[in-house]
C-alpha cells in the first residue's frame, strides 16, 4: 500500500514588494537657482568634464558640495564645489553620512536635514 503525501500550506505569507515604492525624490528650489546653475556650469568647464578626484580620470557628471550645506559649506562658493563621477559621489556621500551618524559631523543648520 502507497503513503498518500499532502503538501502543507506555507505559514508565512509573502508580500510582493515590487508595488510598494518610495516616493521620488525632489530637488530642493535652491538647485533651480540661475546662481546655482551658473556655478554649477562654471565647475563642469573648469573640470574640463573630468572627475576631480585625482587619478580618476572619469567622465564627472556630479556637481557636489565639498562641504554640504547641512554642514555648514557655503552654497555659492566655488571653493565649495567639485565635479565628481557617480563612484566618487557615492563613496564621498556615504562617507559624509557615516561621519554624521557617528557624531563626527554635526549639523551646523546651513540647510534642511535632508541634504
Amino acid at each position: 500500500m502507497m503513503a498518500r503525501v499532502t503538501m502543507l500550506q506555507p505559514r508565512v505569507v509573502t508580500v510582493d514588494t515590487s508595488i510598494a515604492r518610495p516616493p521620488p525624490k525632489t530637488a530642493l528650489p535652491f538647485y533651480s537657482s540661475p546662481d546655482w546653475i551658473a556655478l554649477r556650469n562654471a565647475e563642469r568647464v573648469a573640470a574640463k568634464g573630468i572627475c576631480r578626484r585625482p587619478g580618476c580620470g572619469k567622465r564627472g557628471f556630479i556637481v557636489d558640495h565639498i562641504v554640504e550645506i547641512r554642514d555648514g559649506g557655503a552654497p555659492l562658493d566655488a571653493r565649495n564645489v567639485e565635479l565628481l563621477c557617480s563612484s566618487h559621489h557615492v563613496l564621498k556621500t556615504n562617507a559624509v553620512r557615516a561621519d554624521r551618524q557617528a557624531g563626527r559631523l554635526a549639523p551646523k543648520g546651513g540647510g534642511p536635514s535632508n541634504l
